[in-house]
């Protein structure tokens, strides 16, 4: 067994006192590693948008759902309106080539500049989907909008799509569907701006009671 090391404690009040910027930081990092992706969408007048989001997770395999976290929709919110208008959006796995392009994307563009342009990233098209991928990505989904719920006690909004196209790279596709994500590099993220490169371990047996 590990040896136990001593570790600081917060309250939930101290939590409330601490300065905002530390407790940003440590209240990001505290729910453990997270997906990277970018979202691509399409407004209905044709400009791209792309923004990095650590909060897609996986909701059901039939039908084969995702859902993402949005912040309060107390300033624009280009991804979000383009999605509401379009109804369709993209999800692309940040790995390590375009690092530093994509997390470029956090910052706030104008709505008429393109992230993929400023970025330097390509925009893909493809099988007739009206949403930009990112070329570059090993992994890509289009993704079509269900629905959204508020979440009350804070504001933000869980949007909820359906996969309509899923891609990947056919060197990380296992024999029985499995991706192996670090075959193409792809990263995760720690807190708000911490990158971190996972390597497999062990690929544990699926156990029933």
């Amino acid at each position: 067994m590990p040896i136990m090391t001593e570790k600081i404690h917060w309250s939930s009040n101290d939590l409330a006192q601490m300065d905002a910027k530390y407790r940003i930081h440590l209240i990001n990092s505290a729910s453990g590693y997270k997906s990277a992706n970018l979202i691509g969408t399409r407004s209905p007048k044709g400009q791209d948008n792309l923004a990095v989001f650590s909060s897609v997770i996986h909701m059901g395999s039939q039908p084969a759902v995702f859902g993402f976290l949005l912040r309060p929709a107390t300033v624009p919110r280009h991804t979000w309106s383009n999605i509401l208008a379009t109804g369709i959006y993209t999800i692309n796995h940040i790995h390590l080539p375009i690092l530093e392009a994509a997390h470029q994307t956090s910052l706030k563009f104008p709505e008429d500049v393109s992230e993929f342009e400023a970025t330097g990233l390509c925009a893909e098209m493809k099988d007739g989907f009206a949403a930009p991928y990112v070329a570059e990505s090993p992994v890509q989904m289009g993704m079509k909008y269900l629905n959204h719920y508020e979440i009350k006690e804070n504001g933000t909004i869980l949007v909820v799509g359906q996969v309509e196209h899923l891609y990947a790279d056919s060197q990380v596709v296992a024999s029985d569907g499995w991706l192996q994500l670090d075959q193409a590099q792809t990263m995760t993220i720690n807190g708000l701006d911490g990158y971190a490169l996972p390597a497999l371990v062990q690929r544990m047996p699926y156990e029933k009671i």
